[in-house]
């Protein structure tokens, strides 16, 4: 059976209240599916502003925290106290108000910093060598906190996380992908490292876009009127090829975009109501993973029932 993708859902709110609310829900929504079928919760995070539409999560009933296993879609090799840090900005904005135990939360191995990276992080490295070996040692790491998590949950080549939550940068970047880097045509590593990121600091680690467009759920948020033309450009001129436009997980996975009125000014892509679901209302029905699910599996019997025939 080939390999199909969904269009991009996206939904408009009034204002940041309610944006950030709805997204806590979906996550919440996006947990339940994900327990209720697997007895956990894989999700990656960004940095950005993102980290702040999460705080609303802090306070929500029904959270079953300790299921969670926590990645982030791209870092910075900082330390993790570092202004720059992604985990920094999540730590602040939700993750230290929540009870995950640390074991939880996946970010680099500190133990792999050189000296210069601990105290000179942002600074051009004396040694590119070093620097270069260090970054890849760093993304192989990484890469291996993937495996000993999804190890043995399936047979795919890639990991299938529950859900990706992304940010749109001004240039449509996502994650660490850039319009016309070499690392969008990665293909095979789960975790890359980028030593030339256009957005300093230059040093980082992403996910690849193989692993987002395997995942069950991504979802972008974007807010602002300064917004406005990238996020027209990338649902109404997919065809350009901006990084955001190039999250499409295969079928049943789906992508969403959570924005207010200001940054969907100018787009001109359907716009779909969000849907809030109460705690005891969550169910297949309700999901449209779970109606892809039952989708792909009818089509699958019917299959096997043909050939049969």
């Amino acid at each position: 059976m080939p390999h199909t993708t969904a269009p991009p859902v996206l939904y408009t709110f009034d204002d940041s209240s309610k944006l950030q609310n709805s997204l806590a829900n979906f996550i919440l929504k996006a947990q339940t599916d994900a327990i209720n079928h697997r007895g956990t919760f894989t999700i990656a995070l960004s940095g950005g502003s993102l980290p702040n539409q999460l705080k609303p999560l802090a306070e929500m009933e029904g959270v079953a925290w300790d299921k969670w296993q926590v990645f982030f879609a791209d870092e910075r090799i900082v330390p993790l106290d570092h202004p720059e840090s992604n985990y920094a900005a999540c730590a602040k904005a939700f993750l230290d108000h929540v009870p995950l135990k640390r074991e939880q939360i996946h970010t680099l191995n500190t133990a792999l910093f050189t000296d210069f990276t601990k105290t000179n992080p942002t600074d051009e490295p004396k040694d590119a060598d070093e620097a270069e070996n260090e970054a890849i040692e760093i993304a192989d790491d990484y890469e291996q906190q993937l495996v000993h998590t999804f190890a043995g949950a399936n047979s795919a080549r890639y990991p299938t996380f529950d859900l990706i939550l992304l940010g749109m940068g001004p240039d449509g970047h996502t994650c660490s992908l850039f319009p016309g880097h070499p690392l969008l045509a990665e293909s095979t590593r789960w975790v890359a490292e980028i030593l030339d990121s256009p957005k300093p600091p230059a040093r980082r680690i992403t996910l690849t876009f193989p692993v987002l467009n395997h995942a069950f759920r991504c979802a972008f948020v974007a807010t602002g009127e300064g917004k406005q033309d990238t996020l027209a450009t990338i649902l109404d001129k997919p065809e350009e090829g901006l990084p955001c436009s190039r999250v499409r997980p295969i079928s049943p996975g789906l992508v969403f975009w959570f924005t207010d009125k200001a940054a969907a000014g100018k787009v001109v892509y359907p716009q779909t109501e969000y849907k809030w679901i109460q705690q005891e209302r969550i169910n297949e029905s309700e999901d449209p993973i779970g109606a892809e699910r039952r989708k792909m599996k009818a089509e699958m019997d019917a299959a096997v029932e043909a050939a049969n025939a």
